[in-house]
């Protein structure tokens, strides 16, 4: 009989479930947690505890699940079969009493084989595989239903989108971690602080967040690997136990998980994991422990599922690397977004044979949900051995000689005043003069989706801003070629190609210069929107909110940034210093009234297989007419133009009855009427 419940363990029971599900969903939906695995856990298990001993459960109770719903910015895919999550083990005891519970419920008393693996710490997804083609990939999302990444998934070069195998089924459900490896993940975290973007905290989290990216572009520029280590739903083909299925996978192609080994008895179950234990820091990826499972499928149908978990698989933590240390100094880092970044800097202290010496405390929200303060003993954890944050304040040890740090209400770089747009985490510095942002700006601004100057990338901006020719966009249009001629790196030839490529640049379109410039939110797109539906740079000067609310694609958080970025004297005053110095800014893109409407106003277009002008040209095509070009099917398509050799998406198309048109059906849907944007 479960004890008898007081308020008080209601209550506690009630705080562990808000808890956690907030923790959850910072993990699984946002992917930005503020919790470390360990405490998670830890709070997980006291929950577990207090649920079984007095058998009281709440619905929304996190040990009734298996993850965090899915986010909505992806289609959701239903999961023929449950991804389910693994229980926990914390010491060999704890592996010990797995095996004795696994023999209770075969009822034998013979050694038990079993297969022993890294945990990989990354993505858990699944790929359908239909007839031996790749069909769709899918994260674990609540475990019965997640979001299609499949787009993103192809990017990743370990993902075979044919099975090559003797045996190949009708259907398969192929699960297993997308990953980012240690070097990637610390380059991609120097590239986002160098940009003043938010770092990760791990690379479990800087691999969800890659793949969870809306344009398959981001994934692909992301070195992404994958490992496979179990199936779901499986048609045509059987497999006996998990080593056969691995040695399938390898046979296929698959990636499987490094020094995976099967072997008999919880003894040899102990010492192979210790080795993987042993050797946790020769992996070139982050993992967090050891996954034991049955090896025979026949005894893991036998054995069954609980709630959350199967009965037959259970996985091993190792212990993260911690330290504790005193905070010196918290300060604000700019980066090229404006985003001002909290960083906390203490007493060195030495963490999984590393020295360190500050961590990011990633925004003002986490500092005051810590309660973190200038003077506080704090535990500092290696989150994914790699980048080091506060867990925790140890707040007995304080002496009342420590001080809160707010919200910075000016730019530490600048001085400018900064802003915070309600229901962001984000603190901004908006100010076009800010010197901490300019330098990536102005390599913005060059960029090929910008002005397009060839010459003027990230090494060239570096030295032509420390000798001062450049301090703003204004600046690149007064370089005079004698000038560079007297720095490294410029020859004759090397200053004059810069020299033409600045001019060249003179002659902008206004969405190039739009994306340019770096207004926050806005990126190529909605700068194509925007100059669809303002004649000329000056009719944006002064702008409110309400009136680019007005057009169908803006949302709030664009049209309140631009109108600040138009409403800012200094930033008006640049730009036409700019047009001053020659800067001709043109806009096709524009369609007035007088033009009779864009023909493909609201539609939105995706193209398969190859077209009679190249994919860029059908897509300008489209967009130059009212229409949006997006990469991937799904149910708010409305065409699908396909040419020859058509890929994947005609299936999807088809699956989910979006019409299909072939590119002169696309040219018929344009009116040829005169103010029409010309046609191929």
């Amino acid at each position: 009989m479960p004890d008898k419940i007081s308020e008080d363990i209601k209550q506690k029971i009630e705080r562990l479930v808000k808890e956690l599900n907030y923790h959850s969903y910072r993990y699984y939906v946002l992917d930005s947690p503020v919790m470390s695995d360990e405490e998670y856990d830890k709070l997980y298990r006291q929950l577990k505890e207090l649920e079984e001993k007095y058998d009281y459960i709440l619905p929304d109770s996190p040990t009734l699940r298996i993850g965090a719903p899915a986010a909505e910015k992806f289609e959701k895919v239903k999961h023929t079969e449950p991804m389910l999550s693994l229980g926990n083990a914390f010491s060999h005891d704890e592996v010990k009493e797995f095996d004795k519970r696994i023999k209770k419920l075969l009822g034998t008393g013979d050694e038990v084989e079993y297969t022993v693996e890294p945990k990989y710490d990354g993505l858990a997804i699944e790929l359908t595989y239909k007839d031996g083609l790749l069909f769709r990939a899918s994260t674990r999302g609540d475990g019965y239903e997640g979001e299609d990444v499949t787009q993103n998934i192809k990017t990743i070069k370990s993902v075979p989108m044919k099975i090559e195998a003797e045996r190949v089924p009708g259907e398969i459900d192929i699960r297993g971690e997308v990953y980012m490896d240690l070097d990637e993940f610390e380059k991609l975290n120097k590239k986002r602080e160098k940009a003043g973007e938010p770092l990760f905290a791990n690379p479990r989290n800087a691999a969800a967040g890659s793949v969870r990216q809306l344009d398959p572009s981001i994934t692909s520029a992301r070195k992404l690997y994958l490992a496979c280590y179990g199936i779901g739903a499986v048609k045509g083909i059987e497999f006996r136990s998990q080593s056969e299925l691995a040695k399938w996978l390898q046979e296929s192609r698959f990636p499987i998980p490094e020094k995976m080994k099967a072997v008999k008895g919880i003894d040899r179950v102990i010492d192979a994991v210790k080795e993987v234990e042993e050797k946790r820091g020769d992996f070139s990826f982050e993992i967090d422990g050891a996954v034991i499972k049955v090896n025979d499928f026949g005894l893991q149908q036998k054995l069954g599922v609980k709630t959350r978990e199967p009965r037959w698989a259970v996985a091993y933590k190792f212990q993260a690397h911690h330290g504790t240390t005193r905070i010196k100094e918290i300060h604000g880092s700019v980066g090229r977004t404006g985003v001002i970044t909290p960083f906390a800097v203490f007493e060195p202290v030495r963490i999984g044979g590393v020295t360190v010496s500050r961590s990011t405390l990633h925004n003002w929200d986490e500092i005051e949900r810590k309660d973190i303060r200038v003077g506080d003993t704090v535990v500092v954890e290696r989150a994914g051995d790699v980048i080091p944050h506060v867990i925790m304040v140890i707040k007995e040890k304080r002496t009342g000689k420590e001080k809160k740090f707010p919200i910075p209400e000016r730019c530490p770089a600048c001085g400018s005043k900064v802003v915070r747009e309600e229901g962001e985490v984000a603190v901004r510095c908006v100010s076009l003069h800010c010197p901490a942002q300019v330098q990536e700006k102005i390599i913005h601004f060059a960029s090929r989706g910008g002005m397009d100057i060839e010459g003027l990338g990230e090494k060239n901006v570096e030295l032509l801003y420390s000798r001062g020719l450049l301090k703003h966009f204004e600046d690149i249009y007064k370089l005079k070629k004698e000038d560079m001629l007297e720095l490294p790196r410029f020859a004759e030839k090397s200053a004059q190609n810069l020299i033409d490529a600045v001019e060249k640049s003179k002659h902008a379109t206004l969405s190039k210069f739009l994306f340019g410039i770096g207004i926050l939110h806005v990126g190529e797109y909605a700068a194509k929107v925007l100059a669809k539906n303002f004649r000329k740079l000056e009719d944006l000067y002064k702008v409110t909110p309400e009136r680019i609310m007005q057009i169908k694609q803006m949302g709030e958080k664009i049209a309140s940034s631009a109108a600040m970025f138009f409403n800012d004297q200094k930033n008006i005053n640049l730009l036409n210093s700019m047009i001053k110095l020659g800067l001709k800014i043109t806009n096709p893109d524009f369609i007035s009234e007088k033009k009779g409407g864009a023909p493909l106003e609201g539609l939105t277009f995706v193209i398969t297989g190859a077209m009679p002008k190249s994919r860029e040209e059908v897509e300008d095509l489209i967009e130059a007419n009212g229409g949006h070009a997006a990469s991937a099917v799904s149910a708010s398509t409305s065409f699908l133009v396909v040419g020859e050799e058509p890929g994947s998406k005609l299936g999807k198309a088809k699956s989910l009855g979006v019409k299909t048109i072939s590119y002169n059906e696309l040219l018929k849907m344009i009116e040829k009427k005169p103010g029409n944007p010309r046609l191929f």
